[in-house]
């Protein structure tokens, strides 16, 4: 009886593990009331939603801050061209504060179950994608959230400085353009691709996961689409519809 309840143990563990998990896209901010992407208030709705994660994106600023925010500008102002000082006078789109990356954080090592996947965001030069993400990694570390990390990039170089700074970190591959044999001899975890892409690739999906790698897809706002990556056996759903997915 005992082997019994211990195999059923296993097998829930294992069906758990194979389900397709949701991950907010920036934060859960398409909400009742709504709020703004990349805002703290749209973090802490994705927390109340007991999902595996919400991603978010990082830039800096022309004097070093790390902020995060999507698009390169914060109003009409260029982020990397900017002093905090100037940036933090324009407030969200909610009333908030522009976010500094290490708000951010503070707010997400409030609930250790919900995992933070931050997108750090290509830049001008190689040279300053280093120092975003040497900084960035830095702040996790100091801040002990190393385990509730995950790291994903538009941008080749930053995810493979990622794995040069910390080997045992989670990092995917955004762009697309890698197949998973690439993505492996890259050194990376996995590929976080538009649903796009895995529409045109269709044995991506299966080939990466022999391949032991993570797979996940963005945006998938279309519970079609989720069904359709779902029945692939894909790992992760990026969102802006977390609520409606989760139970599905």
């Amino acid at each position: 009886m005992k082997n019994f309840i211990l195999g059923l143990a296993v097998l829930s563990t294992v069906l758990m593990k194979a389900q397709t998990q949701i991950i907010a896209h920036r934060g859960y901010f398409q909400s009742q009331p709504a709020t703004t992407e990349n805002s703290i208030k749209s973090l802490e709705n994705a927390q109340k939603l007991k999902i595996y994660g919400s991603e978010f994106d990082v830039r800096m600023t022309k004097d070093g801050v790390l902020v995060v925010n999507h698009d390169e500008h914060h109003g009409k102002m260029e982020i990397s061209e900017t002093t905090f000082k100037e940036l933090e006078k324009l407030k969200l789109s909610n009333g908030e504060k522009f976010p500094t990356l290490k708000d951010y954080l503070k707010q997400g090592k409030k609930d250790p179950s919900l995992k933070l996947i931050v997108e750090i965001k290509p830049d001008k030069t190689p040279e300053i994608e280093n120092e975003i993400t040497q900084k960035t990694l830095k702040m996790i570390k100091d801040m002990k959230l190393e385990n509730q990390s995950e790291y994903i990039s538009f941008s080749l170089n930053i995810c493979k400085e990622i794995k040069k700074l910390e080997p045992k970190f989670k990092v995917q591959y955004l762009n697309g353009e890698l197949s998973p044999e690439q993505i492996q001899k890259e050194g990376l975890d996995g590929m976080d691709y538009h649903y796009s892409v895995f529409q045109k690739n269709p044995s991506w999906i299966s080939e990466a996961k022999a391949l032991g790698l993570i797979t996940n897809s963005w945006t998938v706002n279309d519970p079609a689409v989720y069904e359709e990556l779902k029945k692939q056996g894909i790992s992760f759903v990026t969102t802006n519809i977390p609520d409606q997915l989760k139970n599905k």
